[in-house]
């Protein structure tokens, strides 16, 4: 139970990865608001739908959970999307601008609000998913790399800036992970019969699924980590760890 009585805040909370966080979180103790852009239902104490990129949005839940949970000890701000899978040619300012109001954005929204809540406080823990496509090409299409890559950098640069204050800022890199963002790619795959080779690139061999990814998390968020700042960790399989060769061959 590492998060008894500790209140938290999770976006993204719908399906896949922020899903499985809520439930791990739920399990050890915490006190959860799950939040995501539709309304759903959740085992959570609180939820509600949020659009991230709404600052005002993103404001009013997040005195909601202040009022009903008197402080905030956790903000895992996950949400995101995948946007458009279009070649560097065709991209739009549009398909840009889709992606970087959920993933930068809103990312900077949730990360700013729970700086304040905390910092009241005198600590707490916020974690970021990124992502290995955030890390170095070849992982995602264009908008959705850049703006991982520009998810690692705010949590770097935030937990900079809110030296001494006890706050920590963390992300969490997921390789391939079957959610809804990625189903796509497990469909297809399943359609032509190769799904044995979902993940082959990695060492482990295999994809990973939502609930390795939240455990990750829930040791990012907890006193487990409590000298881990501004770092980026790869969950991935092992997949960022080599430069390409071919399997069986190092040189």
């Amino acid at each position: 139970m590492r998060f008894e009585g500790k209140r938290v805040i999770v976006t993204g909370a719908a399906s896949g990865i922020g899903q499985a966080c809520v439930s791990a979180l739920l399990r050890e103790g915490a006190r959860v608001m799950a939040l995501d852009r539709a309304e759903f239902e959740s085992d959570a104490q609180l939820s509600g739908a949020c659009d991230v990129s709404d600052a005002h949005a993103v404001q009013l839940s997040f005195q909601r959970a202040l009022d009903a949970f008197g402080g905030l000890d956790v903000c895992v701000a996950n949400a995101g999307v995948l946007g458009s899978l279009a070649l560097l040619d065709d991209l739009s300012t549009e398909d840009w601008l889709d992606v970087l109001r959920v993933n930068v954005v809103g990312t900077f929204h949730c990360l700013q609000q729970a700086s304040i809540c905390m910092r009241k406080q005198g600590g707490g823990a916020i974690v970021c998913t990124a992502s290995v496509a955030g890390l170095r090409s070849g992982a995602g299409p264009i908008p959705y790399s850049a703006s991982k890559a520009a998810v690692i950098n705010l949590v770097q640069t935030a937990a900079q800036q809110l030296a001494g204050t006890g706050v920590r800022v963390n992300a969490v890199c997921p390789g391939l992970v079957e959610t809804g963002m990625t189903r796509m790619v497990f469909e297809m795959a399943r359609a032509r019969g190769n799904e044995d080779k979902i993940g082959q690139l990695n060492p482990l061999r295999r994809a990973g699924r939502p609930d390795e990814i939240a455990e990750a998390v829930l040791f990012l968020a907890s006193d487990a980590s409590s000298y881990l700042n501004g770092q980026a960790i790869p969950v991935d399989g092992g997949l960022s760890s080599s430069l390409p060769v071919v399997p069986g061959r190092f040189m």
